[in-house]
């Protein structure tokens, strides 16, 4: 057990599970019900917990599973915090946040061995450095889509 106050945490409100939108016009809804969620930059993260991985040590299945969707830099297991009974949480660190949003968009509700996944950002699990360097990436990726914007404005003019 590590001394991080992190790996020991109550199931925070961001971390819950929404329920799903039923009241959407027929026009606006999918094929499947989704619960109906916003997320700025600064909810996203490379962080993010897997909820309901049953407790029969796929640790190694899970990372393999986490692999498809991009490098895994830490893979752990989250200690005291509050599941659903025969379950466990682990804590995923992805190296980009791109890796990040594509796993948690693939994987959450996903059947993994008789349970269902849960999968939800974990931005209070970033460095000050992270935070920053995530601010400073959305700013250049911003400025990158207006200047493509105006090219083509100008393009067509």
């Amino acid at each position: 057990m590590s001394g991080d106050p992190l790996d020991s945490l109550k199931v925070l409100r961001h971390h819950q599970q929404q329920q799903y939108c039923t009241n959407r016009p027929a026009y606006r809804q999918g094929r499947k019900l989704t619960a109906v969620k916003v997320y700025t930059v600064n909810n996203e993260s490379q962080h993010i917990y897997i909820y309901g991985v049953p407790k029969i040590n796929l640790r190694k299945e899970l990372k393999n599973l986490c692999l498809k969707y991009g490098e895994i830099l830490n893979l752990s297991l989250v200690v005291n915090v509050e599941t659903e009974i025969f379950t466990e949480c682990f804590h995923v660190k992805y190296k980009t946040i791109h890796s990040s949003r594509i796993a948690k968009r693939l994987l959450d509700t996903r059947s993994f061995y008789g349970g269902i996944l849960h999968v939800c950002y974990a931005p209070e699990r970033e460095t000050l450095e992270e935070t920053k360097s995530k601010l400073l990436q959305r700013k250049r990726d911003v400025l990158n889509r207006i200047s493509k914007l105006y090219l083509k404005e100008s393009i067509r003019n």
